[in-house]
Protein backbone atom coordinates (compact mmCIF):
# COMPACT_ATOMS: atom_id res chain seq x y z
CA UNK A 1 0.00 0.00 0.00
CA UNK A 2 1.78 3.11 -1.16
CA UNK A 3 0.65 6.31 -2.75
CA UNK A 4 0.04 8.06 -6.03
CA UNK A 5 2.72 9.84 -8.00
CA UNK A 6 2.47 13.60 -8.39
CA UNK A 7 4.69 16.54 -9.26
CA UNK A 8 5.79 18.57 -6.25
CA UNK A 9 8.20 21.46 -6.83
CA UNK A 10 8.98 20.00 -10.23
CA UNK A 11 9.83 16.54 -8.86
CA UNK A 12 7.83 13.34 -9.07
CA UNK A 13 6.97 12.23 -5.54
CA UNK A 14 4.66 9.76 -3.90
CA UNK A 15 1.40 11.24 -2.64
CA UNK A 16 -0.78 9.56 0.00
CA UNK A 17 -3.26 7.20 -1.59
CA UNK A 18 -6.90 7.08 -0.54
CA UNK A 19 -6.25 3.51 0.56
CA UNK A 20 -3.49 4.55 2.96
CA UNK A 21 -5.60 7.37 4.40
CA UNK A 22 -8.53 4.98 4.92
CA UNK A 23 -6.30 2.39 6.61
CA UNK A 24 -4.82 4.93 9.04
CA UNK A 25 -8.30 6.24 9.82
CA UNK A 26 -9.59 2.72 10.43
CA UNK A 27 -6.77 1.88 12.87
CA UNK A 28 -7.31 5.05 14.88
CA UNK A 29 -11.09 4.65 15.03
CA UNK A 30 -10.72 1.02 16.13
CA UNK A 31 -8.20 1.77 18.87
CA UNK A 32 -9.56 5.08 20.16
CA UNK A 33 -13.20 4.83 19.07
CA UNK A 34 -14.20 1.20 19.57
CA UNK A 35 -11.69 0.12 22.23
CA UNK A 36 -11.07 3.49 23.88
CA UNK A 37 -8.99 3.85 27.02
CA UNK A 38 -6.36 1.13 27.27
CA UNK A 39 -4.12 0.95 30.32
CA UNK A 40 -3.47 -0.99 33.51
CA UNK A 41 -6.72 0.34 35.01
CA UNK A 42 -8.66 -1.23 32.12
CA UNK A 43 -6.71 -4.44 31.41
CA UNK A 44 -9.46 -5.86 29.21
CA UNK A 45 -9.24 -2.89 26.84
CA UNK A 46 -5.44 -3.04 26.88
CA UNK A 47 -5.66 -6.72 25.90
CA UNK A 48 -8.15 -5.91 23.12
CA UNK A 49 -5.71 -3.37 21.71
CA UNK A 50 -2.90 -5.91 21.94
CA UNK A 51 -4.98 -8.49 20.06
CA UNK A 52 -5.95 -5.97 17.39
CA UNK A 53 -2.32 -5.00 16.75
CA UNK A 54 -1.19 -8.63 16.73
CA UNK A 55 -3.95 -9.81 14.37
CA UNK A 56 -3.31 -6.87 12.02
CA UNK A 57 0.39 -7.66 11.81
CA UNK A 58 -0.39 -11.34 11.23
CA UNK A 59 -2.77 -10.38 8.42
CA UNK A 60 0.22 -8.76 6.69
CA UNK A 61 2.06 -12.09 6.86
CA UNK A 62 4.26 -11.55 9.91
CA UNK A 63 5.05 -13.95 12.71
CA UNK A 64 4.40 -11.82 15.80
CA UNK A 65 6.67 -12.09 18.81
CA UNK A 66 5.36 -11.42 22.33
CA UNK A 67 7.52 -10.18 25.19
CA UNK A 68 5.56 -10.52 28.42
CA UNK A 69 6.47 -9.10 31.81
CA UNK A 70 4.72 -8.51 35.11
CA UNK A 71 4.31 -5.46 37.31
CA UNK A 72 2.62 -5.97 40.68
CA UNK A 73 1.14 -9.25 39.48
CA UNK A 74 -0.32 -7.80 36.26
CA UNK A 75 0.96 -9.07 32.90
CA UNK A 76 1.88 -6.64 30.13
CA UNK A 77 2.92 -7.38 26.57
CA UNK A 78 5.25 -5.87 23.99
CA UNK A 79 4.65 -7.05 20.42
CA UNK A 80 7.28 -7.17 17.70
CA UNK A 81 7.92 -8.32 14.16
CA UNK A 82 11.18 -8.49 12.26
CA UNK A 83 12.52 -8.40 8.72
CA UNK A 84 16.02 -9.87 8.75
CA UNK A 85 18.71 -7.81 7.08
CA UNK A 86 20.32 -9.28 3.98
CA UNK A 87 23.86 -7.88 4.32
CA UNK A 88 24.26 -6.37 7.79
CA UNK A 89 21.70 -8.40 9.66
CA UNK A 90 23.38 -7.87 13.03
CA UNK A 91 22.63 -4.13 12.78
CA UNK A 92 19.03 -3.31 13.75
CA UNK A 93 16.68 -0.39 13.11
CA UNK A 94 13.69 -0.30 15.49
CA UNK A 95 10.45 1.55 14.78
CA UNK A 96 8.20 1.63 17.85
CA UNK A 97 4.98 3.12 19.20
CA UNK A 98 3.19 2.71 22.52
CA UNK A 99 -0.37 1.44 22.44
CA UNK A 100 -1.50 2.33 25.96
CA UNK A 101 -3.30 5.54 26.95
CA UNK A 102 -3.31 7.83 29.95
CA UNK A 103 -6.22 7.31 32.36
CA UNK A 104 -9.33 9.16 31.20
CA UNK A 105 -8.41 9.53 27.54
CA UNK A 106 -9.32 7.42 24.48
CA UNK A 107 -5.92 8.36 23.06
CA UNK A 108 -6.62 8.98 19.38
CA UNK A 109 -3.57 11.16 18.86
CA UNK A 110 -1.68 9.85 21.89
CA UNK A 111 -0.97 7.33 20.64
CA UNK A 112 -3.33 5.55 18.25
CA UNK A 113 -1.86 7.83 15.56
CA UNK A 114 1.61 6.41 16.20
CA UNK A 115 0.37 2.81 16.31
CA UNK A 116 -1.55 3.32 13.06
CA UNK A 117 1.59 4.67 11.40
CA UNK A 118 3.67 1.77 12.71
CA UNK A 119 1.15 -0.75 11.38
CA UNK A 120 1.00 0.77 7.92
CA UNK A 121 4.78 1.05 7.73
CA UNK A 122 5.01 -2.63 8.66
CA UNK A 123 2.58 -3.39 5.85
CA UNK A 124 4.62 -1.43 3.32
CA UNK A 125 7.94 -3.01 4.31
CA UNK A 126 6.67 -6.61 4.38
CA UNK A 127 7.98 -7.37 0.89
CA UNK A 128 11.13 -5.29 1.34
CA UNK A 129 14.55 -6.91 1.74
CA UNK A 130 16.63 -4.41 3.72
CA UNK A 131 20.36 -4.57 4.23
CA UNK A 132 19.93 -4.00 7.96
CA UNK A 133 17.42 -5.83 10.14
CA UNK A 134 14.17 -3.90 10.61
CA UNK A 135 11.89 -4.34 13.62
CA UNK A 136 8.47 -2.89 14.34
CA UNK A 137 7.50 -2.89 18.03
CA UNK A 138 4.30 -1.98 19.92
CA UNK A 139 5.09 -1.06 23.52
CA UNK A 140 2.94 -1.23 26.65
CA UNK A 141 3.03 1.18 29.60
CA UNK A 142 4.51 4.39 28.23
CA UNK A 143 1.99 6.49 30.17
CA UNK A 144 1.84 7.21 33.92
CA UNK A 145 2.24 5.65 36.42
CA UNK A 146 5.05 3.87 34.59
CA UNK A 147 6.38 6.82 32.56
CA UNK A 148 10.17 7.16 32.87
CA UNK A 149 10.47 4.02 35.00
CA UNK A 150 11.88 0.56 34.45
CA UNK A 151 8.31 -0.71 34.00
CA UNK A 152 7.77 1.06 30.68
CA UNK A 153 7.38 -1.54 27.96
CA UNK A 154 10.08 0.16 25.91
CA UNK A 155 12.49 0.10 28.87
CA UNK A 156 11.89 -3.62 29.36
CA UNK A 157 12.45 -4.18 25.65
CA UNK A 158 15.60 -2.02 25.37
CA UNK A 159 17.08 -3.64 28.48
CA UNK A 160 16.48 -7.07 26.93
CA UNK A 161 18.16 -5.97 23.69
CA UNK A 162 21.20 -4.73 25.61
CA UNK A 163 21.36 -7.97 27.61
CA UNK A 164 21.45 -9.86 24.28
CA UNK A 165 24.25 -7.54 23.06
CA UNK A 166 22.09 -6.51 20.13
CA UNK A 167 23.43 -3.75 17.91
CA UNK A 168 20.57 -1.28 17.51
CA UNK A 169 21.91 1.44 15.22
CA UNK A 170 18.75 3.58 15.26
CA UNK A 171 15.41 3.66 17.07
CA UNK A 172 12.45 5.79 15.96
CA UNK A 173 9.69 6.44 18.49
CA UNK A 174 6.46 7.36 16.67
CA UNK A 175 4.59 9.50 19.18
CA UNK A 176 1.45 11.62 18.79
CA UNK A 177 1.69 12.53 15.10
CA UNK A 178 -1.83 13.31 13.87
CA UNK A 179 -2.73 16.91 14.75
CA UNK A 180 -1.87 19.86 12.50
CA UNK A 181 -3.18 23.40 12.30
CA UNK A 182 -2.51 26.35 10.01
CA UNK A 183 -3.64 28.87 12.62
CA UNK A 184 -1.09 31.56 13.56
CA UNK A 185 0.40 31.33 17.06
CA UNK A 186 -0.83 27.74 17.44
CA UNK A 187 2.56 26.27 18.29
CA UNK A 188 4.30 26.57 21.67
CA UNK A 189 7.67 25.46 23.00
CA UNK A 190 9.58 25.20 26.25
CA UNK A 191 11.87 28.26 26.63
CA UNK A 192 13.98 29.33 24.82
CA UNK A 193 13.08 27.18 21.79
CA UNK A 194 10.29 29.49 20.65
CA UNK A 195 12.93 31.95 19.48
CA UNK A 196 14.11 29.54 16.79
CA UNK A 197 11.07 27.59 15.57
CA UNK A 198 7.79 28.43 13.79
CA UNK A 199 4.66 29.68 15.54
CA UNK A 200 2.30 27.73 13.29
CA UNK A 201 1.57 24.08 14.13
CA UNK A 202 1.65 22.74 10.59
CA UNK A 203 4.89 20.73 10.76
CA UNK A 204 6.15 17.40 12.09
CA UNK A 205 9.00 17.38 14.58
CA UNK A 206 12.09 15.18 14.81
CA UNK A 207 13.41 15.38 18.37
CA UNK A 208 16.54 13.95 19.90
CA UNK A 209 19.25 14.54 22.49
CA UNK A 210 22.55 16.21 21.70
CA UNK A 211 24.45 12.91 21.68
CA UNK A 212 22.40 11.59 18.78
CA UNK A 213 22.05 14.76 16.75
CA UNK A 214 23.35 12.93 13.70
CA UNK A 215 20.21 10.77 13.64
CA UNK A 216 17.94 13.83 13.90
CA UNK A 217 19.76 15.45 10.97
CA UNK A 218 19.57 12.31 8.84
CA UNK A 219 15.81 11.96 9.27
CA UNK A 220 15.12 15.67 8.79
CA UNK A 221 17.10 15.59 5.55
CA UNK A 222 15.01 12.72 4.21
CA UNK A 223 11.73 14.41 5.19
CA UNK A 224 12.80 17.58 3.40
CA UNK A 225 13.88 15.64 0.33
CA UNK A 226 10.49 13.91 0.23
CA UNK A 227 8.80 17.29 0.56
CA UNK A 228 5.33 16.13 1.58
CA UNK A 229 5.10 17.93 4.92
CA UNK A 230 7.07 20.69 6.69
CA UNK A 231 9.57 19.32 9.19
CA UNK A 232 11.56 20.82 12.04
CA UNK A 233 14.28 19.03 13.93
CA UNK A 234 16.45 19.57 16.93
CA UNK A 235 18.88 17.82 19.24
CA UNK A 236 18.76 19.24 22.75
CA UNK A 237 19.75 18.42 26.32
CA UNK A 238 17.38 15.74 27.58
CA UNK A 239 16.50 17.86 30.63
CA UNK A 240 14.48 20.31 28.51
CA UNK A 241 10.74 19.56 28.98
CA UNK A 242 9.35 17.38 26.20
CA UNK A 243 12.64 16.18 24.75
CA UNK A 244 12.57 12.79 26.49
CA UNK A 245 8.81 12.32 26.70
CA UNK A 246 8.39 8.98 24.94
CA UNK A 247 9.87 5.56 24.33
CA UNK A 248 13.10 6.86 22.79
CA UNK A 249 14.11 7.76 26.37
CA UNK A 250 14.25 4.06 27.25
CA UNK A 251 16.71 3.40 24.46
CA UNK A 252 18.90 6.32 25.54
CA UNK A 253 19.10 4.70 28.99
CA UNK A 254 20.69 1.64 27.36
CA UNK A 255 23.09 3.48 25.08
CA UNK A 256 21.14 3.23 21.83
CA UNK A 257 20.66 6.08 19.31
CA UNK A 258 16.99 7.09 19.28
CA UNK A 259 14.72 9.94 18.21
CA UNK A 260 11.05 10.87 18.52
CA UNK A 261 8.77 11.76 15.60
CA UNK A 262 5.97 13.97 16.96
CA UNK A 263 3.53 16.78 16.34
CA UNK A 264 4.87 18.10 19.69
CA UNK A 265 1.83 16.88 21.68
CA UNK A 266 1.00 19.32 24.55
CA UNK A 267 2.92 22.15 22.87
CA UNK A 268 0.30 22.14 20.11
CA UNK A 269 -2.55 19.75 20.74
CA UNK A 270 -5.33 21.32 22.87
CA UNK A 271 -6.87 17.91 23.68
CA UNK A 272 -3.67 16.28 24.97
CA UNK A 273 -4.30 13.69 27.72
CA UNK A 274 -7.99 14.53 27.86
CA UNK A 275 -11.27 12.76 27.18
CA UNK A 276 -11.52 14.89 24.04
CA UNK A 277 -8.54 13.18 22.35
CA UNK A 278 -10.94 11.52 19.92
CA UNK A 279 -10.49 10.26 16.32
CA UNK A 280 -12.35 13.21 14.74
CA UNK A 281 -9.59 15.62 15.84
CA UNK A 282 -6.90 14.15 13.55
CA UNK A 283 -5.79 15.19 10.06
CA UNK A 284 -5.49 11.83 8.30
CA UNK A 285 -4.14 13.17 5.03
CA UNK A 286 -1.24 14.89 6.75
CA UNK A 287 -0.78 11.84 8.97
CA UNK A 288 -0.40 9.83 5.75
CA UNK A 289 2.23 12.34 4.55
CA UNK A 290 4.18 11.66 7.75
CA UNK A 291 3.95 7.91 7.11
CA UNK A 292 5.26 8.20 3.55
CA UNK A 293 8.10 10.44 4.74
CA UNK A 294 8.95 7.98 7.50
CA UNK A 295 8.91 5.20 4.94
CA UNK A 296 11.75 6.89 3.05
CA UNK A 297 13.68 7.64 6.25
CA UNK A 298 13.46 4.00 7.33
CA UNK A 299 14.49 2.88 3.85
CA UNK A 300 17.55 5.11 4.11
CA UNK A 301 18.50 3.89 7.59
CA UNK A 302 18.10 0.21 6.71
CA UNK A 303 19.98 0.36 3.43
CA UNK A 304 22.84 2.77 4.08
CA UNK A 305 26.03 0.69 4.26
CA UNK A 306 29.40 1.42 5.78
Amino acid sequence: MGGDKDLIDGKERERPSDELIRALTSHVYTLAGQIGQRNLYLPGSLSRAERYISSTLMSFGYAVGRQTYQVDGVEFVNLFVEIKGARQGDEIVVVGAHYDTVLGSPGANDNASGVAAMLELARQFKSHKPNRTLRFVAFANEEPPYFHTEHMGSYVYARWCRAQNEKIVAMISVETIGYFTDAPCSQYYPPPMGLFYPGRGDFIGVVGCTKYGWLVREIVKVFRDVGLIPVEGGAFPAAIPGISWSDHWSFWQHGYPAVMITDTAPFRYPYYHSEQDTPDKLDYERLACVVLSLKQAIFSLTNWLK
